[in-house]
C-alpha cells in the first residue's frame, strides 16, 4: 500500500477524531486541585504503527488517567511523517518519541555535524520543533534503529560495522518500513554518510515481525531491528556497529502540544521517564511482543511495579 494513499485515509479518518473530540467536553469532575488541573479537555494520546510505540503511549495513557486526566487513544497512526501532522493539526496532543530520530527528521540533512549525545541531542531538537509544541523530560530508556543481519550473513561477508557493508551492499537486500526509503536515518543516510547502496529495498515494517522473519527467512539480507527487540538475542542476530552515528542518542521523550500540558501532565509523564531505563523497557515490551500479553496490561504492571500508580 502506498505511502500516499495511508496518509489520505488516515488524514479522513484523524479530521473525523478532531471533530469528535473538540473543545465541548464536559470539564472533568474533581475533587482536589491536581485534577482541577487536569483541565477541561481530554488528552489525546498517540503512537506510532509498532509495538513499543504502543506500549509507550499507553503507559502514558495510564499514568495521566492515574492523576485525573481524561484520557483518548489514538494509537497506530502510522509512521512519523504521519504522526507529526496529526500532533500539529491537533487530532493528538501526545506520543511518545526518539529524540535523535525526532532531531534527523526535523533538521534539514539529518542532526548537526558531532551532535550525537542525549543532551547535545535534545538541545538541537528543542530548536526545530514543531510550533506550538515542546517536549518534556527524556527518559535514560533509549532505543535505536540498527542495522542487523543473521550470524551467517555476517560471517559469509565478514561484516561487523556498517562500514563493512560497502563493498557487499550491492549483492544485498535490506527490509525496513516503507518510510524508510526517503528518510535521512534510511538509505538516504546510509548512502551520504556510508556511500552504502544496497541491491533491493524491500518495504516491510518499522522493525516489526514483517522485517524480522524476512530476515530470518532468508528474504533480505539486512533489517532495520529496533535495539530493544529481544529477537537480537534470542535469535543470535548481529547488530552492526554504527561507527559513524547515522543513528544518534535515541532516549525516548514525551512530545506534546504546548496548549495541552499543564503541570498535572508534565509531572505524571515526567514520573515515567524517570523511572524508564533501556533494560526495563526490554523487559516488559518482550512481555507483549514473545509473550503475546495485552498492552493495556504490560502497561498497568509496569506503572504498579515502579510505584508510579
Amino acid at each position: 500500500m502506498r505511502i500516499r494513499a495511508i496518509g489520505a485515509a488516515l488524514a479522513g479518518a484523524l479530521l473525523l477524531s478532531v471533530a469528535a473530540c473538540g473543545a465541548g467536553d464536559d470539564p472533568l469532575a474533581s475533587d482536589s486541585d491536581s485534577n482541577a488541573s487536569a483541565g477541561t479537555s481530554a488528552v489525546t494520546v498517540g503512537s506510532a504503527n509498532f509495538a513499543e510505540s504502543e506500549l509507550l503511549a499507553e503507559i502514558y495513557s495510564q499514568a495521566l488517567e492515574a492523576k485525573g486526566v481524561q484520557v483518548k487513544r489514538q494509537f497506530n497512526i502510522g509512521a512519523r511523517e504521519l504522526y507529526l501532522k496529526a500532533l500539529q493539526d491537533g487530532s493528538i496532543d501526545l506520543l511518545p518519541e526518539y529524540n535523535g530520530a525526532l532531531l534527523s527528521a526535523l533538521h534539514q540533512g539529518g542532526a548537526p555535524q558531532g551532535v550525537s549525545k542525549p543532551d547535545d541531542v535534545l538541545a538541537e531538537l528543542k530548536k526545530v520543533l514543531p510550533a506550538g509544541t515542546e517536549v518534556l523530560e527524556q527518559s535514560a530508556a533509549e532505543d535505536k534503529d540498527t542495522l542487523t543481519v543473521t550470524q551467517e550473513t555476517a560471517t559469509k561477508h565478514n561484516l561487523k560495522t556498517i562500514d563493512d557493508l560497502k563493498p557487499v551492499a550491492g549483492q544485498l537486500t535490506i527490509g525496513a518500513g516503507p518510510e524508510w526509503q526517503e528518510r535521512y536515518q534510511g538509505l538516504k543516510g546510509l548512502k551520504e554518510l556510508y556511500g552504502i547502496t544496497f541491491k533491493e529495498f524491500k518495504p516491510l515494517d518499522a522493525g516489526g515481525p514483517l522485517t524480522l522473519n524476512a530476515l530470518l527467512d532468508g528474504k533480505i539480507d539486512v533489517a532495520n531491528i529496533f535495539s530493544t527487540d529481544s529477537a537480537i538475542a534470542t535469535k543470535k542476530l548481529v547488530v552492526l556497529e554504527d561507527t559513524k552515528n547515522l543513528y544518534l542518542a535515541e532516549n525516548i521523550i514525551p512530545l506534546i502540544r504546548t496548549e495541552a500540558n499543564n503541570p498535572t501532565v508534565s509531572g505524571a509523564l515526567n514520573a515515567v521517564s524517570a523511572k524508564l531505563t533501556t533494560d526495563n523497557l526490554t523487559q516488559y515490551l518482550a512481555k507483549v511482543q514473545v509473550d503475546k500479553q495485552d498492552t493495556a496490561t504490560v502497561a498497568k504492571a509496569f506503572l504498579s511495579d515502579n510505584g508510579l500508580v
